[in-house]
């Protein structure tokens, strides 16, 4: 009846849902990330996308949660990872990538969705860019970094 009078509030409005897209080109150090997901901000009910982690720089990294729920899966390599003639083959079949190329890291990135309700998304934020490689970390050899999340492959 509300909603034919024209007295409905949107369900983003009455209990306070919202969403937004966490997006950086820099690695997670793994075990900042894992803390992180161990310790995980309970206004966020719902997250899906792609990550990139330090220690495995050539697999593009799947998060999938929905309430209790996480799952870390490997979602095949990166793009940049390919091999030269391969990696140039496709991104002159689909041009389009080079729009979100980066010239040190290729498509290597962090692309997360998150959907909560009363998220304090600049918090989130900010949790999250302290999971991040800082400046130093980013000169070093990676694979030097503890690693405690269970190994993952393409397919799991």
């Amino acid at each position: 009846m509300k909603e034919l009078n024209e007295e409905h509030t949107p369900e983003t409005e009455e209990f306070g849902i919202s969403s937004f897209v966490y997006r950086r080109r820099r690695p997670f150090h793994p075990e900042r990330w894992t803390n992180w997901l161990e310790d995980w901000p309970v206004d966020i009910v719902r997250a899906k996308g792609f990550f990139w982690l330090a220690t495995r720089n050539d697999m593009t990294g799947l998060l999938s949660q929905a309430g209790p729920s996480i799952i870390l899966q490997g979602a095949g390599e990166w793009l940049a990872a390919y091999p030269e003639k391969e990696r140039e083959m496709i991104l002159k079949e689909t041009p389009e990538l080079l729009e979100r190329w980066d010239e040190e890291f290729g498509d290597r990135m962090t692309e997360l969705v998150f959907i909560g309700v009363e998220m304090k998304q600049e918090e989130i934020e900010a949790s999250l860019d302290a999971c991040l490689l800082t400046e130093e970390e980013m000169q070093i050899d990676w694979m030097k970094l503890k690693d405690p999340l269970p190994p993952f492959t393409a397919s799991a």
